[in-house]
C-alpha cells in the first residue's frame, strides 16, 4: 500500500495558485481577511465571505488581505440572495480592485457569471444538485463546488456530499470540489480518492483563532457532537423562503417542536435579540454571532456542519490545515496509481 500522496497537490492547485487542494468556505461575516490570509499563507485557498456587504467593506477587506498575503484568493458573493443594485456595486468594486476570482453560491445567475468571466476572472460556483452543476457549467464557471447536506450554514441541496460529488463528476470535465461535513484528513483523503479535485471547509476553519466568529460560537462548536446539528429553514430572515441552514440546536430550534421546515419569512416576527454596533440582529435571521456582536448569542444561528464532533479545540488556521493534511497523508491507499494527485 502507499500513502494517498506526498503533497496532495492536484491540478486544481495550479488553476487556483495554491499549494494544497483545501478551500476556505466563503462564510459570510466569518471569513474575513485575517482568516483568509491565514489559510492562504498555510498553502490553502482563501475566500472572503462578502455576501450583501457594503462595497466599502469589501474594499477594506481586500486591501487588508493583500497586505497580509501575496497568495491568490476569491471573493464570495451570492447573486440570487442580493439586491440587484447592491450586487452590481459589489462586482464593480471588486473589478476596480483587481479581484481575479469570484466564488458564487445558491441559484446560478448566468449574467453575474458572464460579467466577471468577461473581465478575465475565475469563477467557482457552489451547487447542491446535479442540475445546478449543469447550469453552472453552461454559464461558464471554472470550478464546481458540490455541497452536500452535511454542510453547515446555508444548504442548497439534499444529497450527501459523496453522492453529489460523484454524480457531478460523472457529467462534467470541470474540477469538482467536495464540500460538507469535511473537517479532517479522513474527509480530505476520501474526497480525493472519490475523484474530487479538492475540498472546501467551513466548520473546521470557523473554530480557529483567526475566524471572525464570536468566541461563544467557537466554544459551542468544540462542545457539540455530530448529532447536535439541525437542518431548518427557521433562520431565514434576509434570505429567500425555503433557504435551509444547518445549525447547532438551541432554544429557537427547540421551540419549533420538531417542525424544522416550512417557515415563511413574511410571517416570522421581527424581534431584535442582539446588536452589531447600531445594526439590530433579529431572532430567526441568518446572522450568526461575530466578534462584534452583543446580546442573546444563544438564540442566534450557530452554524455547524455534521463533522463538528471532530472539532475539539480552537487553534490557528494554519495548524488546522496542517493537521488535516498530515492525517490525510497517513491514510493508506491500495488502489492503482490515479491521475491528478501528485505521488
Amino acid at each position: 500500500m502507499r500513502e494517498v500522496a506526498t503533497t496532495l497537490r492536484t491540478p486544481l492547485c495550479d488553476l487556483l495558485g495554491c499549494e494544497l487542494p483545501v478551500l476556505l468556505a466563503g462564510m459570510g461575516g466569518v471569513s474575513r481577511w485575517e482568516l483568509a490570509a491565514a489559510v492562504c499563507n498555510a498553502g490553502g485557498y482563501g475566500t472572503l465571505g462578502m455576501v450583501r456587504e457594503d462595497p466599502d467593506l469589501i474594499a477594506a477587506e481586500v486591501t487588508a488581505l493583500r497586505a497580509a498575503t501575496d497568495r491568490p484568493f476569491a471573493v464570495n458573493l451570492i447573486p440570487a440572495a442580493t439586491a440587484p443594485g447592491l450586487l452590481d456595486a459589489q462586482i464593480t468594486r471588486c473589478l476596480e480592485l483587481g479581484v481575479t476570482a469570484f466564488s458564487f453560491f445558491w441559484d446560478v445567475v448566468p449574467e453575474a457569471v458572464a460579467r466577471v468571466k468577461n473581465a478575465g476572472c475565475l469563477v467557482l460556483h457552489q451547487v447542491g444538485t446535479v442540475e445546478a452543476a449543469r447550469q453552472a457549467e453552461d454559464a461558464g464557471v471554472d470550478v464546481i463546488i458540490a455541497q452536500g447536506i452535511e454542510a453547515g450554514g446555508h444548504v442548497h441541496g439534499r444529497s450527501p456530499t459523496r453522492t453529489l460529488t460523484e454524480a457531478i463528476l460523472a457529467q462534467t470535465d470541470l474540477p469538482v470540489v467536495a464540500s460538507g461535513g469535511i473537517v479532517d484528513g479522513g474527509g480530505l483523503s476520501a474526497a480525493l480518492l472519490s475523484g474530487a479535485s479538492g475540498v472546501q471547509c467551513g466548520t473546521a476553519f470557523l473554530a480557529t483563532e483567526e475566524s471572525f466568529a464570536h468566541a461563544y460560537h467557537k466554544t459551542r462548536l468544540t462542545e457539540a457532537r455530530d448529532d447536535d446539528t439541525v437542518l431548518t429553514d427557521a433562520f431565514v430572515l434576509n434570505w429567500p423562503k425555503g433557504a435551509a441552514v444547518r445549525v447547532i440546536g438551541n432554544s429557537v430550534t427547540s421551540g419549533l417542536n420538531g417542525r424544522y421546515m416550512g417557515h415563511d419569512p413574511d410571517t416570522l416576527p421581527r424581534e431584535t435579540i442582539a446588536w452589531d454596533a447600531d445594526q439590530p440582529r433579529l431572532r430567526y435571521s441568518t446572522d450568526s454571532p461575530l466578534r462584534t456582536t452583543t446580546g442573546d448569542l444563544e438564540a442566534m444561528a450557530l452554524y455547524a456542519g455534521q463533522g463538528v464532533g471532530a472539532i475539539h479545540d480552537i487553534v490557528p488556521a494554519a495548524r488546522r490545515l496542517a493537521d488535516m493534511v498530515a492525517q490525510a497523508k497517513r491514510i493508506p491507499d491500495d488502489r492503482p496509481d490515479q491521475p491528478g494527485v501528485t505521488p
